[in-house]
């Protein structure tokens, strides 16, 4: 009888030890490929939170998809979607126009160098997207509805807006509810909140630095200015912009009111527009090989004679300051704003 046990014991641990080689050979199998080593380095960092691990229920532009489990191996299409799975702390395995990112989106969200490259944002490469396997795409309404057939054949395929139309919201709830969606999408709901509830502290940290600084409740008006076919331009910042409704949470107030609703959050004008809100405080970011103020517009009489530029209340913010971003480029505008408004 108990050689019988004894035997039945041994042939249960060589069933069991045989199982666990089988399952290790099946994660190291020579098919796998970079994509999937990027992957396992997403999976490792995903685990790492109390994340949900059964079937996942999410509402995009579309309407609703649902994932089998949180999705680890993600391939983005627009850079504000990289910058949130940056800030929940993954990388993805593909990007749209790595180098563009590098230059424009907030170097406090950094994209790894290890990151596959799949083309523009306007034309990605579907070849090089079927071929890292992608558990889950997202995508953009603006550039993407006319591929989006093909993207979901690749992988399920989450696809947000940036620019909701009038009377439907403004950029930062709608960015708010994008991180969101993106956090739950690859387990990590826990950690977006925490970036969230960090961001508000953040603003009222930010508050208390205008207040001490006589700057508490600034009135402004916010531009990105440019050259364009030998002309200085500018767009100027509407309320329903994600970088306006950012100022809103530190206390300043936009003047620049268009008379017709701005879909992408700005006005698109010259300094013509400038003498309306010229008692207000000029906040501003040019390019360093491009800046209209210190060079078309050096001596033009219209800027010259604006009561911003003769009373010195223009605030340049560093170059780099992206302001089409998710929850880290928007604690960078406030960083920037209090730092050009109280040196």
């Amino acid at each position: 009888m108990h050689k019988r046990l004894l035997s039945l014991v041994m042939v249960i641990a060589v069933v069991l030890v045989v199982a666990g080689c089988g399952s290790n050979n099946t994660n190291n199998s020579p098919a796998a490929t970079d994509a999937g080593a990027a992957a396992n380095n997403a999976a490792a960092a995903n685990n790492g939170s109390e994340a949900a691990v059964g079937p996942v229920v999410l509402k995009d532009a579309k309407g609703e998809i649902t994932l089998d489990k949180p999705a680890q191996k993600v391939v983005v299409l627009e850079w504000t979607f990289t910058e949130d799975i940056i800030a929940l702390g993954m990388q993805p395995v593909g990007n749209a126009d790595n180098e563009g990112y590098k230059v424009w989106v907030t170097g406090e969200a950094p994209l790894d160098d290890k990151v596959t490259d799949v083309g523009t944002r306007g034309e990605p490469n579907l070849e090089t997207i079927a071929a890292l396997q992608p558990d889950l795409i997202i995508a953009n309404t603006d550039s993407h509805e006319a591929i989006y057939e093909q993207l979901k054949g690749i992988a399920p395929t989450l696809i947000f807006g940036l620019y909701p139309p009038e009377g439907q919201g403004d950029q930062y709830t709608m960015m708010e509810d994008t991180f969101k969606t993106i956090a739950a999408a690859v387990g990590k709901t826990a950690e977006g909140d925490k970036v969230l509830a960090d961001l508000d502290a953040h603003y009222a940290e930010a508050k208390e630095k205008l207040a001490a600084a006589g700057k508490e409740g600034l009135n402004y008006v916010l531009t990105q200015a440019f050259s364009y076919q030998n002309a200085a331009t500018m767009r100027l910042f509407t309320d329903n912009s994600l970088a306006v409704q950012t100022l809103d949470r530190i206390g300043l107030k936009n003047d620049w009111k268009p008379d017709t609703f701005e879909a992408y959050g700005f006005s698109t004008s010259t300094v013509e527009a400038l003498p309306s809100v010229q008692d207000t405080n000029l906040i501003y970011i040019v390019q360093k090989d491009d800046d209209i103020f210190a060079n078309e517009l050096k001596d033009n009489s219209v800027w010259k004679g604006l009561n911003f530029v003769k009373e010195k209340r223009t605030f340049a913010l560093d170059s780099a300051t992206w302001v089409f971003g998710g929850p880290v480029s928007s604690k960078v505008i406030v960083d920037e704003v209090v730092k050009s408004l109280t040196k």
